[in-house]
């Protein structure tokens, strides 16, 4: 009994310590349900292109340091140095939060802080991966059969 109730425990422990990574339309719904359609101009499909490959739409991604000692954070990779704070280094913090916020599961502020990004000048320019493989192309494949 005590030898299940601890192979229990430890599956439990692994299941809270591993990413989320969503599916495609999981990640399309989520992120209709949240208002980015059409957000600021941006359909979907950016959206999604952009999560992909920032994170492969893994909700716990943190990237290697930057040339600035920065580091991104979550499905959106969110950057330290601009737009949230992980207790190194200057930052701006433009959506006043912790990085940490967005290397979980729950990516309603990662949402909120990627409409406050998509408000600065640079819009979705602010991600090197959007515009490297996103920008300018055709998304509607992102969101081909999802249920929306």
């Amino acid at each position: 009994m005590k030898t299940l109730l601890a192979i229990s425990l430890l599956c439990l422990l692994v299941a809270v310590n591993e990413a989320k990574k969503y599916e495609r339309c999981e990640l399309a719904s989520t992120l209709n349900k949240n208002g980015m359609k059409g957000y600021y101009g941006y359909s979907l499909g950016d959206w999604l292109c952009l999560a992909y490959h920032e994170s492969g739409f893994n909700t716990r991604a943190v990237g290697p340091p930057n040339s600035d000692g920065s580091r991104d954070y979550g499905v959106f990779q969110i950057n330290s140095r601009w737009w949230c704070s992980n207790g190194q280094g200057r930052t701006a913090n433009g959506c006043r939060s912790s990085c940490n916020a967005f290397i979980n599961d729950d990516i309603t502020d990662d949402i909120r802080c990627a409409k406050r990004i998509v408000q600065d000048p640079q819009r979705m320019n602010a991600w090197v991966a959007w515009v490297k493989h996103c920008k300018g192309k055709d998304l509607s494949s992102w969101t081909r059969g999802c249920r929306l």
